[in-house]
């Protein structure tokens, strides 16, 4: 049977939302086509059991970077420390789009793992990495992490810079707070927009 019947009777598996489907999942992990891979691991991540975690985290050290990024945002569900770590060191992948989805992923772990990675993931060449970075920084509430985060505040970028705004509001950094308003009158209005929701959660604590 063909890479593309075996990768659609995996979707089919993924829609039944039954624990059966587990161990199908779990063979086809080991597939050659990479797009059959890639189903078994959504699969695997959308039952979210945690004896399936181990195999799971063996996907991110697949060749195909397409898989890898799949597993990396399969392991949302998992809040072991295990995964946690996993993810850490995806932040380093050789595929961009592998740590900007790791980056991601790893607020929703909620792991003391997750910081220190995070924030060194904020010198990363890509700026998306950064910006996904800074995201999970500030849903963590990464005190530790706001002297790195505000200079994102004069970025070129504009993503860049909303996303710092609002990562200093969720930390409700009080220390962020000359910064965040010698920003107010970014060119950018949705920057604006965080600035001024940052400030108003700040000085409301």
């Amino acid at each position: 049977e063909s890479a593309f019947v075996r990768a659609g009777a995996l979707r089919a598996l993924r829609e039944l939302k039954r624990p059966e489907s587990l161990k199908p999942a779990l063979d086809a992990l080991s597939d050659p086509e990479a797009a059959v891979r890639s189903e078994a691991i959504s699969v695997v991540g959308y039952l979210k059991t945690e004896d399936a975690l181990p195999a799971l985290m063996s996907m991110l050290k697949d060749v195909e970077p397409a898989v890898r990024r799949t597993a990396a945002g399969a392991l949302g569900f998992s809040v072991t420390t295990a995964a946690a770590e996993a993810l850490a060191q995806s932040l380093t992948d050789s595929d961009w789009q592998v740590r900007e989805i790791a980056a991601e992923t790893l607020c929703k772990v909620q792991s003391t793992v997750a910081a220190p990675a995070l924030r060194a993931a904020l010198t990363d060449e890509y700026w998306q990495v950064r910006q996904k970075s800074i995201r999970s920084l500030g849903k963590l509430g990464v005190a530790e992490a706001v002297p790195e985060i505000i200079p994102s505040l004069d970025h070129d970028i504009s993503n860049l810079r909303k996303e710092a705004a609002a990562a200093l509001g969720e930390i409700e950094a009080p220390e962020a707070v000359p910064a965040l308003e010698a920003h107010l009158d970014d060119p950018d209005p949705d920057v604006r927009k965080n600035i001024r929701w940052a400030l108003g959660r700040i000085r409301s604590e």
